[in-house]
C-alpha cells in the first residue's frame, strides 16, 4: 500500500496549547509514511477549510478539555459544506469514556486516549484508508 498517497490534517481545534501529544502523534504518522499536514491551533472553520483546501482524507484533532463536545460536531458541520463529509475523523487526548457513543454517533471514526500506542493508531489508519489508495 503506498500510504504516502494519504494525506492526514493535524490540528488542535480551538486555542488549547497542550502540544506535546499532537506532535508525537503527527510525528509517528510521518515516520509511518502518511502525507502529515500539520495545522497547530485552528477554529473548527479552518479545520474544515483547510480539509478540503488540501483535500486530506484524515483529520486528527486533539484535545484535551471537554471542549471537544463543542468543536468535533462544528468541525464535521464544516466538512460536509465543504464536500469532504467522507473524510476519517479521528479524536484524540483526555477524552471522556461517557462521551466515546456521543462523539462516534457525531461521526468520529476513532477515539485515542493518552498511552494508547502509536502502532495501535497507525493500524487503524492504515485499515480505515485502505480502500483509498488505489
Amino acid at each position: 500500500m503506498d500510504e504516502s498517497k494519504i494525506k492526514i490534517l493535524m490540528v488542535k481545534a480551538g486555542l488549547e496549547g497542550h502540544w506535546a501529544g499532537l506532535i508525537v502523534v503527527s510525528n509517528a504518522m510521518r515516520d509511518a509514511g502518511f502525507e502529515v499536514i500539520y495545522g497547530g491551533n485552528m477554529t473548527p472553520a479552518e479545520v474544515a477549510a483547510t480539509a478540503a483546501q488540501e483535500d486530506v482524507n484524515v483529520v486528527g484533532i486533539s484535545s484535551l478539555t471537554a471542549n471537544y463536545m463543542l468543536t468535533v460536531p462544528a468541525v464535521i458541520r464544516g466538512l460536509k459544506e465543504r464536500g469532504k463529509g467522507d473524510v476519517l475523523l479521528l479524536l484524540g487526548g483526555t477524552i471522556y469514556e461517557d462521551d466515546f457513543d456521543a462523539l462516534k454517533k457525531m461521526g468520529v471514526a476513532g477515539i485515542f486516549t493518552p498511552g494508547t500506542p502509536m502502532e495501535e493508531i497507525i493500524n487503524f489508519v492504515r485499515e480505515k484508508t485502505s480502500a483509498m489508495v488505489k
